[in-house]
């Protein structure tokens, strides 16, 4: 199974937080493929940053995680117009950077990961989802 990671997940993930054992556990999966988007790792870093982490410690975290993954799906303009369709189709507002991780996870054929209430809003057509228990204090 492939499943893509959103950057919530991610986060959930490094800090422990509701919904990380989950992400651990596909991490432990060998029959899981993961992959993430490229710009979940600049949203991550700068969430990094945002946490106190220092520009060395931001990349090396990146680049630690970045071995766990079999892929780094690009943003082309396939995905840029999956990821429009997505937020045409969604009935709240969908950020940006959530509809590119969306439209990368549907054009990969994998399951999104994430921790965001709004993405649950995404039609499951469209979108086939992993819902991670929601943090409060995320």
């Amino acid at each position: 199974m492939r499943y893509l990671l959103d950057t919530s997940a991610l986060l959930a993930h490094y800090r422990q937080e509701s919904g990380w054992e989950t992400v651990q556990a596909l991490f432990e999966d060998d029959m899981a493929e993961l992959i993430i988007a490229a710009i979940t790792l600049t949203e991550f870093g700068r969430r990094l940053r945002d946490l106190g982490q220092s520009d060395d410690a931001i990349h090396d975290t990146l680049v630690s995680y970045q071995m766990l993954f079999s892929e780094i799906v690009a943003v082309d303009a396939a995905i840029a117009k999956t990821a429009f369709v997505i937020g045409c189709n969604t009935p709240q507002r969908l950020p940006l950077v959530d509809a590119l991780n969306a439209a990368a996870a549907s054009d990969r054929g994998a399951i999104l990961v994430h921790r965001d209430e709004h993405m649950r809003a995404i039609p499951e057509e469209l979108v086939i989802q992993k819902a991670l228990e929601a943090n409060s204090a995320g």
